[in-house]
Protein backbone atom coordinates (compact mmCIF):
# COMPACT_ATOMS: atom_id res chain seq x y z
CA UNK A 1 0.00 0.00 0.00
CA UNK A 2 2.97 2.52 1.00
CA UNK A 3 4.68 1.88 -2.49
CA UNK A 4 1.14 2.44 -4.11
CA UNK A 5 0.85 5.88 -2.41
CA UNK A 6 4.50 6.83 -2.69
CA UNK A 7 4.45 6.49 -6.80
CA UNK A 8 0.94 8.23 -6.36
CA UNK A 9 2.71 11.37 -5.42
CA UNK A 10 5.58 11.38 -7.56
CA UNK A 11 3.40 11.19 -10.52
CA UNK A 12 0.82 13.83 -9.31
CA UNK A 13 3.87 16.37 -8.13
CA UNK A 14 5.30 15.97 -11.98
CA UNK A 15 2.45 16.69 -13.06
CA UNK A 16 1.78 19.52 -11.08
CA UNK A 17 5.37 20.70 -11.44
CA UNK A 18 5.22 20.59 -15.41
CA UNK A 19 1.48 22.25 -14.99
CA UNK A 20 2.30 25.25 -13.30
CA UNK A 21 2.73 28.49 -15.04
CA UNK A 22 5.56 30.63 -15.59
CA UNK A 23 4.30 33.75 -15.71
CA UNK A 24 0.80 33.20 -13.15
CA UNK A 25 0.10 37.15 -13.85
CA UNK A 26 -0.34 36.37 -17.23
CA UNK A 27 -2.84 33.31 -16.98
CA UNK A 28 -6.16 33.33 -17.67
CA UNK A 29 -8.38 30.71 -16.13
CA UNK A 30 -11.12 28.65 -17.35
CA UNK A 31 -13.32 26.03 -16.45
CA UNK A 32 -14.35 23.58 -19.38
CA UNK A 33 -15.96 20.49 -19.72
CA UNK A 34 -14.83 17.28 -22.06
CA UNK A 35 -16.22 14.30 -23.08
CA UNK A 36 -14.39 11.84 -24.84
CA UNK A 37 -14.96 8.34 -26.77
CA UNK A 38 -12.06 5.83 -27.87
CA UNK A 39 -12.82 2.73 -29.34
CA UNK A 40 -9.65 0.19 -30.41
CA UNK A 41 -10.46 -3.00 -32.21
CA UNK A 42 -8.39 -5.65 -34.36
CA UNK A 43 -9.45 -7.16 -38.00
CA UNK A 44 -8.78 -10.75 -36.40
CA UNK A 45 -12.72 -11.02 -37.13
CA UNK A 46 -12.42 -11.04 -40.97
CA UNK A 47 -10.92 -14.00 -40.77
CA UNK A 48 -10.77 -16.05 -37.46
CA UNK A 49 -8.20 -18.87 -39.14
CA UNK A 50 -5.15 -16.20 -39.58
CA UNK A 51 -3.61 -14.70 -36.49
CA UNK A 52 -1.52 -12.11 -37.86
CA UNK A 53 -4.88 -10.16 -38.61
CA UNK A 54 -5.42 -9.81 -35.22
CA UNK A 55 -1.92 -7.62 -35.25
CA UNK A 56 -3.67 -5.21 -37.49
CA UNK A 57 -5.62 -2.64 -35.49
CA UNK A 58 -7.60 0.19 -35.94
CA UNK A 59 -8.42 3.31 -34.01
CA UNK A 60 -11.82 5.64 -33.64
CA UNK A 61 -11.75 8.38 -31.40
CA UNK A 62 -14.23 11.53 -30.70
CA UNK A 63 -14.38 14.54 -28.52
CA UNK A 64 -16.40 17.42 -27.65
CA UNK A 65 -14.90 20.21 -25.30
CA UNK A 66 -16.62 22.91 -23.88
CA UNK A 67 -14.97 26.06 -22.40
CA UNK A 68 -16.09 29.83 -20.91
CA UNK A 69 -17.65 27.63 -17.96
CA UNK A 70 -18.73 25.15 -20.24
CA UNK A 71 -21.24 27.67 -21.85
CA UNK A 72 -19.95 27.05 -25.53
CA UNK A 73 -18.46 24.71 -27.92
CA UNK A 74 -14.92 25.11 -27.63
CA UNK A 75 -12.85 22.22 -29.51
CA UNK A 76 -14.03 18.87 -31.24
CA UNK A 77 -11.84 15.81 -32.50
CA UNK A 78 -12.31 13.26 -34.94
CA UNK A 79 -9.03 11.37 -35.22
CA UNK A 80 -9.67 7.98 -37.15
CA UNK A 81 -5.80 5.62 -37.51
CA UNK A 82 -4.54 2.32 -38.05
CA UNK A 83 -2.04 0.68 -36.22
CA UNK A 84 0.05 -2.59 -36.10
CA UNK A 85 1.08 -4.56 -32.83
CA UNK A 86 4.62 -5.34 -32.67
CA UNK A 87 4.04 -7.24 -29.67
CA UNK A 88 1.40 -8.21 -27.24
CA UNK A 89 2.57 -4.56 -25.07
CA UNK A 90 3.99 -2.15 -28.34
CA UNK A 91 1.90 -0.99 -31.23
CA UNK A 92 2.72 1.39 -34.12
CA UNK A 93 0.29 3.51 -34.74
CA UNK A 94 -0.57 6.56 -37.60
CA UNK A 95 -3.77 8.84 -38.70
CA UNK A 96 -5.79 11.78 -39.49
CA UNK A 97 -7.43 14.31 -36.96
CA UNK A 98 -10.06 16.75 -38.13
CA UNK A 99 -10.24 19.49 -34.86
CA UNK A 100 -12.31 22.56 -35.45
CA UNK A 101 -11.57 25.07 -32.80
CA UNK A 102 -13.02 28.08 -31.08
CA UNK A 103 -13.00 30.58 -28.37
CA UNK A 104 -11.90 30.57 -25.63
CA UNK A 105 -8.99 28.28 -26.97
CA UNK A 106 -8.70 30.09 -30.61
CA UNK A 107 -8.83 34.16 -31.08
CA UNK A 108 -11.27 33.28 -33.63
CA UNK A 109 -12.68 29.82 -35.24
CA UNK A 110 -10.64 28.00 -37.62
CA UNK A 111 -10.44 24.28 -38.81
CA UNK A 112 -7.05 22.35 -38.18
CA UNK A 113 -6.04 18.66 -40.09
CA UNK A 114 -3.66 17.10 -38.04
CA UNK A 115 -1.43 13.82 -39.85
CA UNK A 116 -0.20 11.76 -36.52
CA UNK A 117 2.05 8.82 -35.95
CA UNK A 118 2.49 7.17 -32.87
CA UNK A 119 4.11 4.24 -30.44
CA UNK A 120 1.82 2.81 -27.39
CA UNK A 121 3.25 0.88 -24.66
CA UNK A 122 1.00 -1.10 -21.67
CA UNK A 123 2.67 -3.54 -19.10
CA UNK A 124 0.77 -4.62 -15.80
CA UNK A 125 3.06 -4.58 -12.47
CA UNK A 126 2.18 -5.32 -8.83
CA UNK A 127 0.88 -2.01 -8.18
CA UNK A 128 -1.06 -1.40 -10.95
CA UNK A 129 -1.06 -0.96 -14.87
CA UNK A 130 1.28 1.71 -16.48
CA UNK A 131 1.23 2.95 -20.02
CA UNK A 132 2.54 5.24 -22.52
CA UNK A 133 2.07 7.11 -25.40
CA UNK A 134 4.69 8.95 -27.61
CA UNK A 135 2.75 11.11 -30.78
CA UNK A 136 4.36 13.44 -33.37
CA UNK A 137 2.20 15.83 -35.03
CA UNK A 138 1.49 17.42 -38.57
CA UNK A 139 -0.87 20.33 -37.53
CA UNK A 140 -2.89 22.89 -40.97
CA UNK A 141 -4.85 25.13 -40.37
CA UNK A 142 -7.30 26.63 -43.08
CA UNK A 143 -7.74 30.30 -44.06
CA UNK A 144 -9.67 31.17 -41.11
CA UNK A 145 -6.65 30.42 -38.66
CA UNK A 146 -4.44 33.35 -37.93
CA UNK A 147 -1.87 33.44 -40.81
CA UNK A 148 0.81 31.20 -39.82
CA UNK A 149 3.10 32.80 -42.85
CA UNK A 150 5.34 31.04 -45.34
CA UNK A 151 5.83 28.04 -42.78
CA UNK A 152 2.43 26.82 -42.26
CA UNK A 153 2.97 23.23 -40.89
CA UNK A 154 3.96 22.67 -37.09
CA UNK A 155 5.05 20.06 -35.85
CA UNK A 156 4.63 18.87 -32.04
CA UNK A 157 5.92 15.66 -29.98
CA UNK A 158 3.47 14.69 -27.61
CA UNK A 159 4.57 12.23 -24.62
CA UNK A 160 1.59 10.30 -21.70
CA UNK A 161 2.30 8.48 -19.15
CA UNK A 162 -0.60 6.78 -17.68
CA UNK A 163 -0.93 4.70 -14.27
CA UNK A 164 -4.14 2.62 -13.20
CA UNK A 165 -3.52 1.40 -9.42
CA UNK A 166 -6.53 -0.91 -8.78
CA UNK A 167 -8.36 -0.42 -5.38
CA UNK A 168 -9.82 -3.67 -4.76
CA UNK A 169 -10.50 -3.33 -0.99
CA UNK A 170 -13.23 -0.70 -2.48
CA UNK A 171 -14.46 -2.40 -5.91
CA UNK A 172 -12.11 -5.14 -7.86
CA UNK A 173 -13.20 -3.17 -10.96
CA UNK A 174 -12.21 0.65 -9.31
CA UNK A 175 -9.14 1.88 -10.42
CA UNK A 176 -7.20 5.12 -9.19
CA UNK A 177 -5.95 6.88 -12.20
CA UNK A 178 -3.10 10.07 -12.47
CA UNK A 179 -1.83 10.52 -15.94
CA UNK A 180 0.68 13.62 -17.54
CA UNK A 181 1.15 14.30 -21.06
CA UNK A 182 3.72 17.21 -22.19
CA UNK A 183 3.44 18.82 -25.27
CA UNK A 184 6.66 20.19 -27.14
CA UNK A 185 6.30 22.72 -30.60
CA UNK A 186 9.13 21.44 -32.53
CA UNK A 187 9.13 24.34 -34.67
CA UNK A 188 8.61 28.39 -35.15
CA UNK A 189 5.38 28.68 -37.19
CA UNK A 190 6.60 32.13 -39.10
CA UNK A 191 3.95 34.24 -37.90
CA UNK A 192 4.98 35.30 -34.78
CA UNK A 193 3.75 34.55 -31.47
CA UNK A 194 1.22 31.80 -33.79
CA UNK A 195 3.34 28.71 -32.44
CA UNK A 196 6.41 28.94 -31.13
CA UNK A 197 9.03 26.28 -30.78
CA UNK A 198 9.30 24.85 -27.25
CA UNK A 199 7.16 23.99 -24.30
CA UNK A 200 3.91 24.41 -25.37
CA UNK A 201 1.46 23.10 -22.88
CA UNK A 202 1.25 20.70 -20.23
CA UNK A 203 -2.40 17.98 -19.31
CA UNK A 204 -2.36 16.49 -15.77
CA UNK A 205 -5.14 14.45 -15.08
CA UNK A 206 -6.37 12.72 -11.31
CA UNK A 207 -9.36 10.42 -11.24
CA UNK A 208 -11.35 7.29 -11.07
CA UNK A 209 -11.53 4.24 -13.88
CA UNK A 210 -14.83 0.97 -13.63
CA UNK A 211 -14.34 -1.21 -15.84
CA UNK A 212 -17.87 -1.70 -17.06
CA UNK A 213 -17.28 -5.66 -18.80
CA UNK A 214 -14.33 -6.88 -20.47
CA UNK A 215 -14.96 -4.38 -23.65
CA UNK A 216 -15.70 -0.94 -21.78
CA UNK A 217 -13.89 1.14 -19.05
CA UNK A 218 -15.18 4.81 -17.80
CA UNK A 219 -12.80 7.53 -16.58
CA UNK A 220 -14.19 10.28 -14.68
CA UNK A 221 -11.86 13.04 -13.03
CA UNK A 222 -10.10 16.52 -13.03
CA UNK A 223 -7.43 17.77 -15.39
CA UNK A 224 -5.17 20.96 -15.19
CA UNK A 225 -4.35 22.01 -18.71
CA UNK A 226 -1.50 25.19 -18.91
CA UNK A 227 -1.02 26.13 -22.40
CA UNK A 228 2.02 28.29 -22.81
CA UNK A 229 2.29 31.20 -25.57
CA UNK A 230 5.81 33.25 -24.45
CA UNK A 231 5.69 35.22 -27.95
CA UNK A 232 1.74 35.76 -28.09
CA UNK A 233 -0.17 38.60 -27.51
CA UNK A 234 -2.68 36.47 -25.75
CA UNK A 235 -1.77 35.69 -22.11
CA UNK A 236 -1.09 32.00 -21.01
CA UNK A 237 -4.01 30.14 -20.02
CA UNK A 238 -4.70 27.44 -17.36
CA UNK A 239 -8.14 25.30 -17.99
CA UNK A 240 -9.55 23.35 -14.79
CA UNK A 241 -11.21 20.51 -16.57
CA UNK A 242 -14.29 18.10 -16.04
CA UNK A 243 -13.42 15.23 -18.01
CA UNK A 244 -15.34 12.40 -19.05
CA UNK A 245 -13.75 9.06 -21.03
CA UNK A 246 -15.68 5.88 -22.40
CA UNK A 247 -12.73 3.38 -23.57
CA UNK A 248 -13.68 0.72 -25.59
CA UNK A 249 -11.54 -2.37 -26.68
CA UNK A 250 -12.97 -4.86 -28.95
Amino acid sequence: MFKKINIFIIWAALGLILSTPVAADRTVEDFQVWGNVTALGNFGSLNPNNPDLKKFRWWMEGQGRFGNDATQFTQSLIRPGLGYALTDKIVVWAGYAWAPTAEPLAAKPFNEHRIWQQVTWADSFSFGRLSARSRFEQRFFDHNAPNPGDDDVAHRFRQLVKLAVPVPSIDPNLSFIVQSELFIAMNTVDNPGFISRGYDQNRAFVGLGYKVNQYATVELGYMNQFINRPHNTRPDQMMHNFVANLFLNF
